[in-house]
């Protein structure tokens, strides 16, 4: 059986040749040996020089294969030769497949999703809160408000290089730019990140004075955020791709705006339900009669009967807020509060003290609730 030629010899090009070179010599030797230009005599050794020269460029222009090929050379890309010297004939399949496992358990596995080409470890980036403060009334209706958050930008001086301009990022020694180091210990291989370069694969020997090599700078940008009608407090709302940068090229996390429902004057809420207190004077809870209690939408009128009790409760059909999940509006509870007079003149008080012999001559008629207490408290006390 035939020795393979080294890749890198077939194309021409040297070990670091870029994507680029590799590409412009490939497209050279196809030029030169595809079959259709080359007919008679020579036909059958320009047709396996061209097979020779696109079974090279597709090894090396695809990059896993490629990290694959400098590693183990033909033994890395061949299919019936896994797992590097040794093939079938030896245990480095079984060495590879106990490492690909391990590398699982541990987040570090070749080919999972998130992990970059040769492993490079990629990591979305950590999602941000916000907690913002609105008003009942700004809840109930929506509004569209804008925030001032921190965020990172890629580094003006180096463009996100990380490296000092004039200079540039060199492979890792370490991991030979895979961003992970694999320990074997008898059949079995785990892979850990590399602790020379944490993963990224390059090493940066003059990093960006302006950026202290981290290739970000933080600032602030203003975003608009669109505040849904009836969100109550404790809701988020997520803003995707507003967190913070990924790690190695992954997606960024996103920003959740925690809404923080300030304290109202007169409504508390409950749901989609709103609650009042509304305080009435003795006299007109006595003679009842039309009273004014507020709702967001302004004033509403309610009839008080004759002889309201403290505590009463007078209910509002639809005039609570309209919960972002609901279908309709929940209701206003008025909760009456007796408003006992203060300050009174001197011929105030003589008024009340007049009413009040008259109500006591008038009988427990007057006042149902003290009589029915009063006989209460004469069975707790002979008990």
């Amino acid at each position: 059986m035939a020795t393979k030629r080294d890749y890198y010899e077939v194309l021409g090009v040297p070990k670091n040749a870029s994507d680029d070179e590799i590409k412009k010599a490939y497209r050279k030797l196809a030029m030169k040996h595809h079959p259709d230009r080359n007919q008679g005599d020579g036909s059958k050794d320009a047709e396996a020089r061209f097979k020779e020269a696109k079974e090279a460029y597709e090894m090396l222009s695809d990059a896993d294969k490629r990290r694959a090929y400098d590693q183990h050379g033909h033994a890395g890309v061949d299919p019936n030769m896994r797992g590097g010297p040794g093939g079938a004939e030896g245990f480095g399949g079984f060495a590879e497949a106990f490492g690909d496992i391990f590398g699982d358990i541990f987040g570090q596995g070749r080919g999972r999703p998130g992990a970059g080409g040769g492993g490079r470890q990629v990591y979305r980036g950590n999602d941000l809160s916000y907690a913002m403060e609105v008003t009942l009334e700004e809840a109930a209706a929506g509004k569209d408000a804008q925030i001032r958050i921190p965020t990172w930008e890629a580094c003006d001086t180096c463009h996100g290089s990380r490296a000092k301009p004039g200079t540039q990022a060199k492979t890792c020694t370490g991991c030979n730019g895979q961003g992970v180091v694999q320990m074997r210990q008898g059949f079995f291989s785990v892979q850990q990140t590399c602790p020379q370069c944490r993963g990224s694969g390059r090493i940066i020997p003059e990093p960006c004075t302006a950026c202290h090599g981290q290739g970000k700078v933080k600032k602030h940008k203003t975003l608009e955020v669109k505040i849904p009608a009836g969100i109550d407090d404790g809701m988020r709302i997520r803003s995707a791709g507003n967190g913070e940068p990924g790690v190695n090229g992954g997606p960024p996390g996103d920003l959740y705006i925690e809404i923080r429902l300030k304290k109202h004057d007169i409504f508390e809420r409950d749901g989609d339900d709103l609650h009042c207190v509304v305080p009435v004077s003795i006299t007109r809870l006595a003679l009842g009669g039309e009273i004014d209690v507020p709702t967001l939408a302004g004033k509403a009128a309610i009839d008080i009967p004759e002889g309201t009790q403290h505590g009463k409760q007078f209910r509002l059909r639809g005039k609570g807020i309209k919960g972002v999940r609901s279908s309709y509006p929940g209701d206003v509870y008025c909760h009456i509060s007796v408003e006992v007079p203060v300050k009174l003149s001197e011929h105030q008080r003589k008024l009340l003290r007049e009413l009040d012999e008259s109500l006591k001559n008038g009988g427990a008629k007057h006042t149902p609730s003290e009589g029915s207490w009063t006989d209460k408290l004469k069975g707790f006390f002979s008990a």
